[in-house]
């Protein structure tokens, strides 16, 4: 059984004396709006499950100095909708649990593209859950910039303002972008959407690079080391830069365009 925020099963004798503590919390939201394709979602999906039962998740949550981390699952497009609980990962067992659970949710769409709503719902479920823990992590994946509710960097910046840190994980699969999607969706969200200390892309341009792309952010996440240290060659992450101009906007006044045609 999970170890979700209403079953603190199976816990440590140190977890069962604290039971709200945790190294990390960790959103993953994953982009299943309708710019992405279904060989897209499904790669994303499985490259979630093979992540977290791949024997490296475990070690990285070892790393911290309670050894365990609160881990929830969350798929998006123009709303956001919590699909896995928290759920706390603290061995390889409850990294599989994890990992099985996801493989058997079924593969969802959702219209629009919104990362702000995203990141207000994330920061909502961060607030809400029944842990605690010192860093606090959104990890946005997804292939298309925001198109609905306020301007991705004024949720950036009010995410970022709460001490949390925001990932992303830029999806460039397609042969040429459509219309709701741009050529460097990774300059995007390099200028737009990431902030927060030691913040960084990974950007994910060959179907054959999604699911060690998603298990070395992961571990560099999990463990909160230097991730130039962790990622290398292709994965090599991007550090947040906000020195030069970028139309943070494109989103918006793509969808305004189709609307007004």
């Amino acid at each position: 059984m999970l170890l979700a925020a209403s079953i603190p099963l199976g816990v440590t004798t140190a977890a069962a004396q604290d039971p709200l503590a945790v190294d990390l919390k960790l959103v993953i939201a994953v982009d299943v709006s309708y710019s992405m394709g279904l060989e897209e979602l499904q790669l994303q999906r499985t490259g979630y499950v093979e992540a977290f039962r791949a024997p490296e998740i475990a070690r990285a949550v070892k790393t911290g100095p309670l050894g365990r981390i609160a881990v929830t699952y969350v798929e998006w497009g123009g709303k956001a909708i919590q699909i896995l609980p928290w759920t706390v990962i603290e061995d390889s067992l409850t990294a599989e649990q994890f990992a099985e659970t996801l493989r058997r949710q079924p593969v969802r769409r959702i219209s629009f593209t919104s990362i702000s709503n995203t990141l207000q719902f994330a920061r909502r479920i961060i607030r809400s859950s029944p842990y605690r823990a010192s860093r606090r992590v959104i990890d946005v994946s997804g292939d298309g910039p925001n198109n609905a509710g306020v301007p991705a960097p004024i949720a950036r910046n009010n995410t970022v303002a709460q001490g949390i840190v925001i990932d992303g994980l830029p999806i460039m699969l397609k042969n040429a972008p459509d219309s709701a999607s741009i050529s460097d969706i990774d300059v995007y969200y390099e200028k737009c959407v990431i902030g927060g200390e030691g913040a960084f892309v990974v950007k994910v341009s060959d179907a054959s690079q999604f699911s060690a792309a998603i298990l070395a952010k992961l571990t560099a996440e999990i463990s909160g080391l230097n991730v130039s240290s962790v990622l290398q060659h292709r994965m090599r992450p991007k550090i947040a830069k906000f020195d030069e101009p970028y139309d943070c906007l494109i989103g918006e006044e793509m969808q305004e365009r189709s609307i007004g045609r």
